[in-house]
């Protein structure tokens, strides 16, 4: 469970870089090492939080279970944690990136989140999308909060985002930055001349709670496949700070994140706060979960 939240000035500024990379399924070893060369480059530009794309190691359009079972890697001894721990410990940053995780005979799509000191923790994708329902189970450890000298880390995984419900938990918990990896694929009806849905819900969701979103989100095709790119760095009024990128292209978009800028944003005007608004006697501002209530 998160600490209370320290004032903002407490926090120095931060750059956080999306890297939006091409990832082929069962070219582990090629993923990880292309990763981890972007995540040099980032780091090289000043970044101290980096964000990579969803199964960023094992690519995501499985053949068979066995195929995943394969790939997958436990988190966070397997090979892939340990490249991205030692990377993190040698540039002093936070990774914040998709895995392929086996744990026992469970497989889950994941983020592992890592800092300069090492591992702290592990997102399980709460809600799966497509063909992700033959290979892995759902989440089963809700919405972790990381705390770092940046302030506190939330985490979620493509369509995650498209639930209100998690962005307000996070918010209710405290959060300043979301890190998404993501792999977006066209949605049903989407028109080329209108943004990406994905980008529209992320703008939607950081304003209406106050949140920087990083969305890493990946390119290329996989068998028959198509990925969307337009990786996207949002600011908590939901504008975009950074992107969207291209949609072909493998590339990195970095953006400054104020903290007390941020928190103060929330402030719409003299009157209104979004998250003290809220109607708590109408209904339950932590969705039943039982978590304890931060004011901030």
């Amino acid at each position: 469970m998160s600490s209370p939240t320290p004032a903002a000035e407490d926090f120095p500024d931060v750059i956080v870089a999306a890297i939006q990379m091409d990832c082929r399924v069962g070219h582990k070893a090629d993923n990880v090492a292309r990763s981890i060369a972007h995540i040099e480059t980032a780091a090289a530009q000043g970044a101290r939080i980096v964000v990579l794309p969803e199964l960023a190691n094992t690519g995501y359009v499985f053949a068979s279970r066995a195929e995943a079972f394969s790939l997958a890697e436990p988190v966070p001894a397997g090979p892939t944690s340990q490249a991205w721990i030692a990377a993190a410990a040698r540039l002093g940053i936070y990774i914040v990136a998709g895995i392929t995780e086996q744990d026992g005979q469970r497989l889950y799509n994941a983020a592992v989140v890592i800092g300069p000191q090492g591992y702290l923790g592990t997102f399980r994708k709460l809600h799966l999308w497509g063909d992700e329902h033959l290979f892995f189970e759902a989440g089963d450890r809700g919405l972790p909060v990381f705390d770092t000298e940046y302030g506190k880390l939330g985490v979620i995984i493509c369509y995650d985002g498209w639930f209100p419900e998690v962005y307000r938990l996070m918010a209710m918990q405290g959060v300043d930055i979301v890190c998404m990896p993501t792999n977006w694929v066209p949605m049903p009806a989407q028109d080329a001349r209108h943004p990406t849905m994905a980008n529209t819900l992320a703008m939607a969701s950081a304003h209406s709670n106050g949140l920087n979103i990083v969305c890493a989100d990946r390119v290329g095709v996989e068998r028959g496949q198509p990925f969307l790119g337009q990786s996207l760095i949002v600011s908590s009024q939901g504008w975009p700070l950074a992107g969207p990128a291209s949609d072909d292209t493998e590339e990195i978009l970095y953006a400054p994140i104020n903290l007390k800028h941020s928190r103060s944003a929330r402030h719409l005007n003299a009157f209104n706060v979004v998250m003290r608004d809220r109607r708590d006697d109408v209904y339950d501002p932590m969705l039943g979960t039982g978590w304890p209530l931060p004011r901030n």
